[in-house]
């Protein structure tokens, strides 16, 4: 499987965040179809079924290009996330 670039990561999960923060507090159609178009890109990008697991891996992929950065440049990559912070558990529907 190919492995998404983290720019486009970083875009996706963006675009995730602001979706979900927008579609919990107003519910309509068109945010719906949109929060469910980029849950599906981001599962086909991770190569996962659940969003839960994408949101994983996509967490792998930027650790990852961090950590690969950071050896090439020898200057360390400061965390975007404070350690602590963990991925949302699963919704049950």
């Amino acid at each position: 499987m190919l492995t998404p670039s983290p720019d486009v990561m970083r875009t996706l999960l963006a675009r995730y965040n602001d979706l979900q923060l927008r579609h919990s507090q107003d519910s309509d159609y068109e945010l719906q179809r949109s929060l469910e178009d980029v849950t599906y890109t981001l599962c086909v990008s991770t190569g996962t079924r659940t969003v839960h697991d994408a949101l994983l891996a996509a967490d792998t992929i930027l650790r990852k290009a961090a950590a690969e950065e950071e050896a090439v440049s020898g200057i360390p990559i400061q965390r975007m996330v404070p350690s602590g912070v963990s991925v949302p558990k699963p919704r049950m529907a």
